[in-house]
């Protein structure tokens, strides 16, 4: 007998490789991470009547996350008292959206392209600016 969890996840491979798989089992992993996050913020899951709840869900709220698979649509957990804000989501700015005010910097002081180049590939990225 296969969990919901299974049968989706199967069903989702099954599509091949026309289908966006890395995006959608990044956001899969990234719902189920948020998901127990909470459950461990309120002390209770999702349905639960626990006496040691300190916290409950009210409702969720829409964030787009930008990756290198592509755009994540995420349903982040809103809390009662309190507010839940996941690690690993930036405060709407991104590596890259940092690396282009970086190069932007440097080229209003007029730092050379060159110089610039050489940062860019310092940082790892492996793309030349020119």
């Amino acid at each position: 007998m296969t969990s919901p969890t299974t049968m989706a996840l199967t069903e989702l491979a099954a599509k091949g490789v026309d289908a966006d798989l890395v995006k959608q089992t990044l956001q899969f992993a990234l719902q189920r991470l948020m998901e127990m996050d909470v459950e461990v913020l309120c002390k209770a899951a999702y349905g639960e009547r626990s006496d040691e709840r300190v916290n409950s869900r009210n409702g969720y709220r829409d964030r787009v996350w930008e990756t290198r698979a592509g755009t994540v649509d995420l349903k982040i957990p809103k809390l009662r008292s309190s507010s839940y804000f996941s690690g690993f989501l930036e405060p709407r700015r991104t590596t890259e959206k940092a690396l282009t005010a970086v190069i932007q910097e440097a080229y209003i002081q007029g730092t050379s392209t060159r110089s610039v180049d050489e940062l860019v590939k310092a940082i790892g990225t492996g793309h030349s600016v020119r």
